[in-house]
Formats: C-alpha cells, sequence, structure tokens
C-alpha cells in the first residue's frame, strides 16, 4: 500500500488547525497509509502548541516549525522534503479546503495513466467574497493566456502530486501557483478534479488581492520564461559494436 502525505502550510491559524487536522484524520483513517506534516511558517498566535495539543490524539501528526515567516511556497517545500509519503496532498490551513476530497483525488490517481503527476482541485463554486473572486477568475485567465497550461485554477490549495516530482521542479516563492505549468515543462501530465470549497470557519485571508498582483506579474513572467526556454533531450542508447 501507498502511504501518502497531507502537507499543510499553515500561519496564525490557531482557530481553523485543530479541527482541519480531525478531519483530515477522519477521512484518511481505514483507506490509505498516511502521515501529516504540519509546516507552521512563523505563526505568532500559538497555532504550534494547538498543533501540538493534538500529536496524542492523532500519532499521524507531526510538526515542522519555520523560526520566521518564510511565505507558502516555502513552508510547502519544508513539507514535502520531510514527508513519508511517495504522494503528497496539500491543503490551505484556513479550513476552505475539504479534506473528504482527498479520497476522490486518490480514487482518480488510481485510475490515471503512470504519466499523471498531479491531480489539481477545481473550485467549480468559490465560497469567497466578490472582489476575491473576481480577482481570481482575472488572473487565471491571464494565467492561461501565457502559460497554456489547461488548468482553470491554479489557485486551489487542494492537490496530490507525486513527490520526487515535485521535488524535481525549480523551487521558488510563490511556485505553489504554478504547480501545473511547471509539471508540464518536465514532461508530465495534469488533470483537474472538481472539488468543494467552503467558508473560511475564523480570521482572515493573509493575502490582499493587490499583494498577489504585485508578486503575480512578476512570477507569471519568470515561469513563461522558464517554460519557452525548456529543452527536453530525446535520447537513445547506442551498443558499442566490437570487431
Amino acid at each position: 500500500m501507498n502511504l501518502f502525505s497531507v502537507v499543510i502550510p499553515v500561519l496564525n491559524e490557531r482557530d481553523n488547525i485543530a479541527s482541519l487536522v480531525r478531519e483530515v484524520s477522519q477521512h484518511l483513517h481505514g483507506r490509505v497509509a498516511f502521515d501529516i506534516v504540519c509546516v507552521d511558517d512563523g505563526s505568532s498566535d500559538g497555532t504550534a502548541q494547538v498543533v501540538l495539543a493534538l500529536k496524542n490524539e492523532i500519532p499521524e501528526l507531526r510538526l515542522i516549525q519555520h523560526e520566521a515567516c518564510y511565505g507558502q511556497s516555502v513552508a510547502l517545500l519544508t513539507g514535502v522534503q520531510n514527508a513519508y509519503g511517495s504522494w503528497i496532498a496539500t491543503l490551505d490551513g484556513d479550513g476552505q479546503n475539504d479534506p473528504a476530497d482527498i479520497p476522490k483525488l486518490i480514487a482518480h490517481l488510481e485510475k490515471s495513466p503512470s504519466d499523471v503527476k498531479l491531480i489539481a482541485g477545481w473550485r467549480v463554486t468559490r465560497n469567497d467574497g466578490p472582489a476575491k473572486r473576481i480577482a481570481s477568475r482575472l488572473a487565471n485567465r491571464i494565467r492561461r493566456s501565457f502559460l497554456h497550461d489547461g488548468t482553470p485554477d491554479t489557485g486551489c490549495g487542494i492537490k496530490l502530486f507525486e513527490r520526487e516530482a515535485f521535488l524535481s521542479l525549480p523551487a521558488f516563492n510563490h511556485m505553489h501557483r504554478y504547480l501545473p505549468a511547471l509539471m508540464q515543462r518536465a514532461g508530465w501530465r495534469t488533470v483537474s478534479v472538481p472539488v468543494n470549497h467552503r467558508p473560511r470557519g475564523a480570521g482572515r485571508s493573509k493575502y490582499t488581492n493587490f499583494g498577489r498582483a504585485l508578486v503575480g506579474i512578476r512570477d507569471l513572467l519568470g515561469v513563461s520564461w522558464l517554460v519557452a526556454r525548456h529543452v527536453r533531450a530525446h535520447s537513445r542508447p547506442v551498443q558499442e559494436t566490437r570487431p
């Protein structure tokens, strides 16, 4: 049986993380072998203490803590590097991704060809405010026009991907928003699967639409350059002939 790891980058989500971790455990117990890696990206609200208090209840849970806030992509990379599973499921720490969708993504993986290395969640119905929905729709449209990755919702936090394939990708801050294009650049296939999207339970988003736009423009240009300049050689072994 494959071991699956669930990686949850989290920043100041003290009031959301406990229920989210319990849901992950509830939906995976008895279905697959798994571990859960929470990466606390420099929280200042006691998030780490909440996670530590859950360890006796959920033995599959581990906590890794950054000394400062390095960003979601760096926290994701830390989690994947320390995960035990050969396949990684990711969730945002705010509870808007539904852990009940993880078995759905795993079932989709089990019937997919071996060259599919990423199954991305697709939030068909968004539970966000109007400004955030409009900004996300516009960002996805611009990204698709540049990258042609065929992915309707690259910003969805719930994904399932092969650990080895992910670790072979170029690592940079905000890379998590471009995983489909980066996987395709490496020669792998990606698919999108409709998933549930829930209202935020407590707290507020750590990123503003304006902040996303500022970094998104530079990142999009950089990823476009990476995709355009990538060369994948096709080779074959040559047998030595003997006289």
